[in-house]
């Protein structure tokens, strides 16, 4: 249970200290943490990179990404007087141990003027390429040799593949205890994501429906109007089956199928994420192309904009094979789930920016009303709006007004906007916190990051050994590629499209 006295002294070091990641994401969360009493009244944050700045310019830095891009607009000038006294800098490269033997000093002097052991968070707000060196470099020092107290902090991706995360996990086992290790995925953070789990287990109404006899298919979708900006180095290694599915949307299709857990305690949690994703019914190479769409967007126009083609970007290969959209259709073979597709898809330069879940149900089993009643007949849905508009929607069937027995679809709505009158925390901040109080509930665990890469390895090998020969296959401010609608029209469905909203 938080409260504001649950987090002890706490010291926060962040590994790329100028970059991108802390200036618009961390510092703010950090910030508004400490404008809401969940900061301890002792803390401290260090940012480590290679450039060289003073604690003066860091600091000056770090409000300007505040008052760019907090929730809460520009921070009050003497509020953040008062916070900034604990922000220094450390300057060294990650791969030089002079920098870690700064660090070590630097935290033994803060914990000595405060007469106490503090909690040591270890960020790596970093490209991957540096997590191995960053974890061995200090897990061979004394900064995190009190195991209940140091935490280390990672972001996806985990790995590239489902080697590269075994290696990882394994290295990081070498040196850490798996308690130590929290592996970040912001997408968990978010509130309407964690909702899911009070909508579920906390009404008596939806459980029992919540099943293979009343649902009759799932779909969620992540789409981005953004294109890939200058992330060009990045999404090369990538593509959209590794940067969204393997991960954000794999741990929302958990989140929806899994089984009601016996309490709220971290590893609980996790356990029954982990009997979801071992139930997805892996995909054969010879039915991959049945199963799974892949496409790349080429030019088009955003809002009215003209955009160009991912192979145009900033960094990309100009025949680039790397898919920018994924779609795939998965079985989760239980008790609960058995033979209800899930559809889940993703991609950048979509029409929209949407994350939405949408579980249609089974139609009535016998019609009673007349076929002139039922000519707006659609089946019940129930839609989690993620983003941008926080919310959840059930659809139904009800009496038009008048004389005749004619059914209409109509909307119970919950809007977060309208119930709320506060701000909605950043995911970052839930993250964060978490990490302060040392609850992993909303952290991968080893297990479910290998067991992710496994359902989607089949995939990603099969579309490598076979590169595309249509790409480009949809333009900037479509929704995706023909083969999309194809794969889920076989079944006799179509995409949820979301509706403006307050409609």
């Amino acid at each position: 249970m938080k409260s504001a006295n649950s987090v002890g002294p706490t010291i926060i070091v962040i590994l790329g200290g100028t970059g991108d990641l802390t200036w618009r994401k961390l510092m703010p969360g950090i910030y508004n943490l400490f404008l809401d009493k969940w900061l301890p009244e002792k803390y401290a944050v260090i940012g480590v990179s290679r450039t060289e700045m003073t604690d003066e310019a860091f600091r000056e830095h770090m409000q300007n990404g505040v008052d760019k891009f907090s929730r809460r607009g520009k921070a009050d000038e003497k509020v953040w007087s008062g916070f900034e006294q604990n922000i220094s800098y450390t300057q060294g490269g990650f791969d030089e141990q002079k920098t870690y033997d700064e660090l070590e000093q630097k935290i033994e002097k803060i914990e000595s003027e405060w007469n106490v052991k503090a909690t040591r968070i270890f960020y790596m707000a970093v490209p991957p390429s540096y997590f191995e060196e960053i974890a061995t470099k200090l897990g061979n020092s004394k900064l995190v040799e009190n195991k209940e107290l140091s935490r280390i902090v990672i972001e996806k991706p985990f790995g590239r593949d489902l080697k590269s995360a075994k290696e990882l996990n394994d290295l990081l086992h070498s040196m850490y205890d798996e308690s130590q290790i929290y592996r970040l995925d912001h997408y968990l953070g978010k509130e309407t994501v964690q909702n899911i789990l009070a909508f579920r287990f906390a009404n008596a109404m939806f459980e029992p429906t919540w099943n293979r006899n009343y649902i009759d298919h799932v779909q969620i979708t992540v789409s981005e109007q953004l294109g890939i900006g200058t992330r060009g180095n990045y999404y090369e290694t990538a593509g959209a089956l590794r940067d969204m599915i393997q991960n954000h949307i794999l741990q929302l299709l958990c989140l929806i199928a899994m089984e009601p857990t016996v309490s709220f305690d971290a590893d609980e949690v996790r356990n029954k994420k982990v009997d979801v994703l071992n139930a997805i019914r892996v995909i054969k190479p010879d039915e991959v192309h049945l199963n799974a769409v892949r496409g790349q967007y080429g030019p088009g126009w955003i809002e009215g904009e003209k955009v160009v083609g991912y192979r145009e970007e900033q960094d990309v290969k100009k025949d680039s094979n790397v898919e920018t959209f994924a779609a795939v259709k998965f079985f989760v073979d239980n008790w609960r789930w058995q033979g209800v597709p899930f559809y889940l898809r993703t991609g950048k330069h979509m029409n929209e920016t949407i994350s939405v879940i949408s579980l249609q149900f089974r139609p009535v089993p016998h019609q009673s009303f007349p076929n002139s009643a039922t000519g707006n007949w659609q089946p019940n849905r129930l839609v989690l709006n993620i983003q941008p508009h926080m919310g959840i929607k059930l659809g139904f069937q009800a009496k038009r007004p008048g004389l005749e027995m004619l059914m209409s679809p109509v909307d119970m709505q919950y809007d977060y906007s309208e119930s709320y009158t506060s701000t909605t925390p950043e995911a970052y901040e839930t993250l964060l916190l978490d990490i302060m109080e040392g609850d992993s509930t909303l952290f991968m665990r080893a297990d479910q990051v290998e067991a992710a890469w496994k359902i989607v390895m089949p995939i990603i090998e099969q579309w490598e050994k076979n590169p595309s020969t249509s790409f480009p296959n949809y333009a900037a401010g479509m929704t995706g590629p023909e083969d999309a609608e194809a794969l889920i029209a076989r079944d006799g469905h179509n995409w949820f499209v979301t509706p403006p909203k307050n409609k």
